[in-house]
């Protein structure tokens, strides 16, 4: 029923050198003086913190795609899994933060490389949202049993909401690659169309539960879209650094959702798990 990730795959792209908003001239102009070492391990030091941001996304996505598949096959092994592999993503963050706070303490950036030094930090912050509710997905799985009461027609719409938020991710991981803010603006533009479908979700559950255990199995499939709906919300928000980073406009974030019942609350702690 789900398409094959690997079909998902965008090949990778390379980002704009960064350090840039600090040379004078350019690097092939043959006038250009020779970079320093201490220049050098800085232009060295800021790639290595963006890829360590980009492995968060890449890492992310990878999540995205086990709990979808978790959820199609009724897989409580493979959600066990996404469970216990959850503090990766937590590790790599705080990886990643650590070099990010030497290189405020030791290089001082400033200018278009100091953006993207505080826009990282934030993303960094969404990406590790993004796993929390993988493994939120994943914790209710089990919940429902081995042979749940699944209806196809909502099971459908949830999984749906999976993969448009998950080419929402890579999206955003595009643009920030590209520093393309149009590409990074256009995913508040897709993110409505998953909004509308968790909203389909929660009047399903409000309609379709004529029994107990479809009740139960309905009310859980609530808080697993809820789940979905939380990542795409934290990729339109990696979405509002990248134009933070292109034009230095104030990087405004999704509002805090309000709360329906049946629903994951996105606040600390749900599930265990921060959202």
């Amino acid at each position: 029923m789900t398409d094959d990730p690997a079909e998902h795959e965008e090949p990778p792209v390379s980002p704009p050198t960064v350090g840039a908003s600090m040379a004078a001239v350019s690097p092939t102009d043959p006038a250009a003086p020779e970079p320093t070492p201490l220049r050098s391990h800085y232009v060295q030091q800021l790639e290595a913190v963006e890829r360590g941001a980009f492995t968060t996304l890449d890492v992310a996505v990878a999540q995205v795609d086990r709990a979808l598949d978790a959820l199609e096959h009724q897989d409580i092994e493979l959600a066990t899994f996404i469970i216990n592999d959850g503090p990766r993503l937590k590790h790599a963050h705080a990886a990643v933060l650590n070099d990010i706070m030497s290189l405020l303490v030791l290089q001082a950036p400033v200018a278009g490389d100091l953006r993207l030094v505080v826009a990282l930090i934030h993303v960094i912050k969404h990406v590790e949202r993004i796993g929390d509710q993988c493994v939120n997905v994943a914790k209710l799985i089990p919940l429902t049993g081995n042979e749940p009461p699944r209806l196809p027609e909502v099971l459908d719409v949830i999984l749906r909401m999976g993969r448009l938020a998950r080419d929402e991710v890579v999206q955003a991981r595009h643009a920030l690659t590209l520093r393309d803010g149009n590409l990074a603006a256009d995913l508040r533009r897709r993110d409505q169309e998953l909004n509308e479908l968790n909203r389909t979700v929660f009047r399903q559950t409000v309609e379709l539960g004529k029994d107990l255990d479809t009740r139960e199995w309905l009310l859980t499939m609530a808080m697993v879209a809820r789940a979905f709906e939380r990542v795409g919300d934290n990729a339109v928000d990696i979405g509002a650094q990248v134009v933070f980073v292109v034009d230095g406009t104030s990087a405004t974030t999704t509002p805090p959702p309000s709360v329906d019942p049946g629903v994951v609350d996105d606040t600390p702690g749900a599930f265990g798990d921060d959202a």
